[in-house]
């Protein structure tokens, strides 16, 4: 039996999860046909039985088995997805990524159209106000990022969609990391740190004003730094150590 590597398993156990919702018997013995496993469902002592009982150990049967299908062939790992998601509406959703607990929120946005693709891991968007005053700070987040081998891209780098707000979230959406700054309490900033917090992403707080800090986030640590040469200075490799040290953090779900 081949051996499965770290990202193939996490895609397993995110399968996983989703089977244990939404599978039935039946569909159980179609994705064993699909994937040239049949016997191997029919004749498992567990899987079936413990799904028909609802059994406590039915969700490690699930994913014996899971195992069991791709490691016969990992190109059957494509085939159980493509099912997984015609069977399990919810797996075509998006699953918010990263978190210490094996909880996770699915959810399909009403306002925004979740863009096609997946989250581009060298990516950092930057969200802040677009006044011109901000134009040195882009530019030092920029060079942070570069100095990290990364890439930096804010809305105004952008024109996919017609609305500016559609280009905002899927640039989020794309991005590993997101910079906001909170200078001035800008409302839009807000907001767009509400959609960072929420897909999962690694949200690094700047600003120029302590007290510009939200509430409800000043238990966060944040960045403060003085919008000058030298301010900025100190700022970009105290931001590129930041984003060498989120780069290296896990990949998102497989969802993503």
């Amino acid at each position: 039996m081949r051996s499965i590597d770290p990202d193939t398993g996490k895609q397993i156990v995110a399968l996983k999860n989703h089977i244990i919702a939404g599978f039935n018997d039946s569909h159980w013995r179609e994705l064993g046909i699909l994937t040239n496993q049949i016997d191997a469902v029919n004749d498992h002592p567990r899987l079936l039985r413990s799904l028909s009982f609802g059994d406590d150990d039915y969700e490690g049967h699930v994913l014996s088995m899971l195992q069991k299908m791709v490691a016969a062939d990992p190109s059957y790992l494509d085939i159980i997805t493509d099912y997984v998601k015609t069977k399990c509406p919810e797996a075509g959703e998006y699953i918010s990524s990263e978190g210490n607990d094996a909880r996770r929120i699915v959810f399909s946005p009403n306002v925004f159209r979740v863009p096609e693709g997946n989250v581009d891991r060298s990516l950092v968007s930057v969200m802040m106000p677009f006044a011109s005053n901000f134009g040195p700070v882009y530019s030092s987040i920029k060079s942070a990022a570069s100095s990290a081998g990364l890439a930096c891209k804010r809305a105004d780098d952008i024109w996919d969609d017609s609305t500016v707000i559609q280009d905002i979230f899927s640039l989020i959406f794309r991005s590993h990391i997101v910079v906001c700054d909170f200078t001035g309490m800008n409302a839009n900033v807000f907001y767009e740190a509400g959609i960072a917090h929420t897909l999962g992403k690694h949200v690094i707080p700047i600003t120029q004003e302590s007290d510009h800090i939200p509430f409800d986030l000043r238990h966060h640590r944040y960045i403060q730094y003085l919008n000058n040469s030298e301010g900025l200075d100190v700022l970009r490799p105290i931001l590129s150590n930041r984003f060498k040290t989120l780069a290296a953090k896990p990949k998102p779900m497989p969802w993503d």
